[in-house]
């Protein structure tokens, strides 16, 4: 018993450990973007800002035409730093939770195509860990831009379902559309791979066999398996007991699946 508990308490610290170095290198990230991008654009606009006002007596033309100059600069430096923030978690997520944003988005796609969008759920969902609402939200966006480019399909349909997932609530994403489908020689592109492997990820965490998780999705043995090796490398696992542990301190695995 006291060496269980040793081991235990060991794994619990590694967890951790591993939690903290993921956390240190998104901050990592962060900086090395914001020091390396947004940083020097707003160092230079501000020395531009400083030019125009040397010249602004002597030459109000240049001083207009060099700050006229800065706007696209700002919008450019506004837009980095949208897609830091949105890197992180759209916010959307946040403002309108997962139905409503799904919903906004697929009525932007609407109303910039013939495409008709259906968004089906229930009135509420559960609460879902981070992870599992982000993921979510990132599938039904990532298959609708599929069949806006790929399907020519006149209606495109997003199921949300509430679904028993080994007695916890879990959560069912479905898109389907009445399109022309994937031609025989189709080669699988990164957008749906990374789909399927969100999915193989949160299976993962919650303790599926291969042929379990095969069953669930719908896939043969050998296509789990490539999944998994897929994931294992991209985590840089040792084993699929290290694989578990990652996703779950990631907030895969706790009490939703999408």
């Amino acid at each position: 018993m006291a060496a269980h508990t040793v081991q235990l308490t060991t794994d619990l610290q590694q967890s951790r450990e591993r939690l903290i170095m993921a956390r240190e290198e998104e901050r990592r990230r962060l900086r090395r973007d914001l020091h390396d991008g947004v940083g020097p654009t707003l160092a230079s606009m501000a020395q531009r800002i400083d030019a125009a006002t040397y010249i602004v007596r002597d030459n109000p033309d240049e001083a207009i035409a060099l700050l006229q100059g800065l706007k696209g600069q700002v919008r450019s430096t506004l837009a980095d730093i949208r897609r830091l923030v949105y890197a992180l978690r759209p916010p959307a997520l946040d403002e309108l939770g997962l139905l409503a944003a799904v919903r906004e988005h697929a009525a932007q796609v609407a109303g910039g195509s013939d495409l008709q969008v259906l968004v089906e759920a229930p009135e509420a969902l559960p609460p879902l860990p981070a992870a599992v609402e982000l993921a979510a939200y990132r599938i039904a966006l990532e298959a609708l831009t599929n069949v806006v480019r790929h399907a020519q399909a006149r209606t495109c349909r997003i199921r949300f379902a509430v679904v028993n997932a080994d007695s916890r609530p879990g959560l069912r994403v479905e898109i389907c559309d009445d399109g022309v489908g994937l031609p025989a020689d189709h080669c699988v592109g990164v957008g749906l791979t990374s789909m399927r492997e969100r999915e193989v990820l949160e299976l993962i965490a919650q303790g599926h066999s291969n042929p379990a998780m095969a069953e669930r999705l719908v896939l043969s043995v050998k296509t789990v398996q490539n999944h998994v090796s897929s994931i294992l490398g991209k985590l840089q696992a040792a084993d699929r007991a290290q694989v578990i542990v990652r996703a779950r301190d990631a907030g895969f695995g706790k009490g939703g699946t999408a």
